[in-house]
């Protein structure tokens, strides 16, 4: 964000100022489409997780979101965009975000759809105590007690000592660690490489191999479960590219908290398509883990300088 000059006379403050709000606004639109794509995505993964394998579901998950991923690519610059200095971190990228998507559609598959996204905000907690031995990042004690506040959440979801503590929840806590080695992993890559290459090492790798092992685990969609199965891909490409544009239009402590209206838009539609409703123990754990992440963001922003 540009600083403003005291010196400056009161109109040329104002076309800065208004060009940042314009911006600002423009990151916080393209962040809720990226919300309501990613949404109703997860719930289409929900739907599809249960009827076809997870290998089935993940292979037309990556295939099609390769061509919004292809136009963007082109717009990058085409080929040359795909060029890496890092091409054996891209490689663990690839195979690590593999991993996590694997986790989150089993995941979806074993349980309610808002339980699961709560469960992957708990990823702003993973990222910060991880930074720290993998990246040497200098964490301040604001951070710790927020991280611990949300792992406090996180427990409250999981309820590990209840012998509630399922399948579903261990593979959607593995996939959100998963995740946050990801993007943790994606901070690296970023000092040398464009997005354009980790978003394409990433997605390619997950179509090619799922479409190696497809044939093991094949079973003929039936009528418009093809029409799902293609939009399950599409939707996950567009809400990358809106997720990525909203980065890039304004900072994070503006855009990052409106990631959150997921959990509004997960409950709705798990309420209306099979009628879950959140526990009060996924509902208070939620609320731990969305404040942590939200003061997280909002330290970051303090430390950086935005």
């Amino acid at each position: 964000m540009m600083a403003n000059d005291r010196q400056s006379l009161p109109m040329t403050i104002a076309v800065p100022r208004s060009a940042t709000a314009r911006q600002n606004g423009a990151g916080i639109g393209f962040m809720l489409l990226a919300v309501t794509l990613y949404g109703f995505m997860d719930a289409l993964l929900k739907y599809q997780a249960a009827r076809y394998p997870v290998i089935e579901v993940m292979f037309f998950r990556s295939l099609f979101a390769l061509l919004p991923l292809a136009w963007l690519v082109m717009r990058s610059g085409g080929l040359p965009a795909l060029k890496t200095k890092q091409p054996r971190l891209q490689a663990v990228r690839a195979i690590i975000g593999f991993v996590s998507l694997i986790c989150f559609i089993e995941a979806f598959a074993l349980m309610p759809l808002a339980d699961v996204v709560a469960i992957g905000f708990a990823a702003p907690l993973f990222i910060t105590a991880l930074s720290v031995p993998l990246l040497g990042e200098q964490v301040g004690w604001r951070r710790w007690s927020a991280v611990l506040v949300g792992f406090a959440g996180v427990l409250i979801m999981a309820r590990p000592g209840s012998g509630l503590l399922g399948f579903g929840t261990a593979v959607a806590l593995l996939g959100t660690t998963t995740y946050a080695l990801s993007i943790i992993t994606i901070r690296r890559l970023h000092t040398t490489d464009g997005s354009a290459p980790t978003v394409a090492s990433f997605t390619v790798l997950a179509a090619v191999v799922t479409g190696a092992i497809l044939p093991f685990y094949w079973v003929a969609p039936t009528g418009t479960d093809w029409i799902m199965l293609v939009a399950i891909g599409l939707l996950g490409g567009c809400g990358q590219i809106a997720f990525t544009h909203a980065f890039s239009l304004a900072p994070p402590v503006i855009v990052a908290p409106f990631d959150y209206a997921n959990m509004l838009l997960a409950t709705a539609l798990g309420y209306l398509i099979w009628s879950d409703v959140p526990t009060p123990a996924i509902l208070a754990g939620a609320v731990l883990v969305i404040g942590s992440g939200l003061y997280i963001v909002y330290r970051e922003a303090i430390r950086r300088g935005a």
